[in-house]
Order: C-alpha cells, then sequence, then structure tokens
C-alpha cells in the first residue's frame, strides 16, 4: 500500500491545511484543544489502525512529523469519538482502538513505591499514577489482557503485545476491605485489575 506522505492539502478543512503547513515547525507544546468548542464540520477519512498507523483515504501518513501534529490537536469526547480539533472546526475521525501506542516502559522502586513511566509510539512520556491511570479490558480474539494508559484528556494508549508482558511481571496482590485484590501499583495509587478479566 502507498504512503501518503503529504495528503492532499486541497481536501482538507482550512483549519487542518493551516495546521499541516506547520507540520515541520519546532514549536513542541500542545495546543489546549479541551478549551476550544469550533462547530462540527463532519468527519474526514483519517484513520488510526490498532498498531498506530494513521491513514488518510486508505493510504499510510508517512510523514511523522505531520502525524505528530494532527495528534497534537486530537481530542476524545464525551461522546467516545474522536475528533481533530482547531479552534475554527472539529472533524470527525476513525480510531480502531486507542490512538496511540505504549511501546516503552521504565520501572522504578518496588511495591508501593514502584513507578511506571511510558513512552507512546508518537514520543509522548506518561507517569502512570492518580492522573494517568491504568484500565483494563479483556481481548476479544485471545482473552487476554488488554491494558490502557491514560495520556491526556480521555485519550488512551494501548500497551504493546511486548509490554503487556513486562507489565505483567509486575501483577501483585494486595488486601482490600472487599478482600484480596490484583494489580499493578504506580505512584502510589494502585489500579486493580477485575477477576473477571483474570480467568
Amino acid at each position: 500500500m502507498p504512503q501518503n506522505d503529504n495528503p492532499a492539502a486541497a481536501d482538507m478543512p482550512d483549519g487542518l491545511k493551516a495546521l499541516m503547513s506547520r507540520a515541520d515547525g519546532k514549536d513542541r507544546s500542545l495546543p489546549p484543544v479541551e478549551k476550544w468548542n469550533p462547530p462540527f464540520c463532519g468527519d474526514l477519512d483519517i484513520r488510526i489502525a490498532r498498531d498506530g498507523t494513521w491513514f488518510y483515504l486508505g493510504s499510510p501518513i508517512g510523514r511523522q512529523p505531520l502525524v505528530k501534529l494532527f495528534a497534537s490537536v486530537l481530542r476524545r469526547d464525551a461522546d467516545g469519538k474522536h475528533y481533530l480539533v482547531t479552534p475554527v472546526e472539529k472533524i470527525g475521525i476513525t480510531v480502531d482502538d486507542a490512538p496511540f501506542l505504549a511501546v516503552e516502559m521504565a520501572v522504578t522502586g518496588t511495591g508501593e513505591e514502584q513507578g511506571l513511566t511510558l513512552r507512546t509510539n508518537l514520543g509522548e512520556l506518561v507517569k502512570v499514577g492518580a492522573g494517568h491511570p491504568l484500565r483494563f479490558e479483556k481481548e476479544t480474539d485471545s482473552g487476554g489482557l488488554k491494558p490502557y494508559a491514560l495520556v491526556r484528556g480521555r485519550l488512551e494508549a494501548l500497551f504493546t503485545r511486548a509490554l503487556m508482558y513486562q507489565l505483567a511481571e509486575l501483577i501483585v496482590e494486595r488486601e482490600a476491605p472487599g478482600g484480596t485484590e490484583t494489580g499493578i501499583w504506580s505512584e502510589g495509587s494502585f489500579f486493580p485489575i477485575g477477576a473477571h478479566l483474570l480467568k
């Protein structure tokens, strides 16, 4: 499948065109997309596949700076849908699972003092804790565990399979008021894994 290194700007809404013109700039600060409330301008044929690849009109977007720029204006709203948001427009896109992948993990300390720091496929660092919690689901195909970490807003990173095995080694049990809980410690917070997910 050919890579779409330069999505046709003519087909893009004006706000995204302006964004694309800055794709190779050095400004790495994240825009305040959570504060913007532009009108919904419809859906665009952009899809984030489960493996983290971004597609435009069915072809992979090959320019990493452009992918990072689009990701910087990505937002998930209370309706559960994902949007690219600029000050003047809000455009719906498709996300197959989570918009980011957790691809690397650094572990410090042990037990309740343990801390987990993740790196996403787009280079964002996330310190797992109360502000960036873990949650777990069951993988429908294999029945295995699918961990997610909150990155920002309502956007999550799905752990790669390799990272899931690394995380599995950190699963512990603790005594809780309702009985024994199984889960993961990070930054003083305990993230339980539901018993139904461990069967």
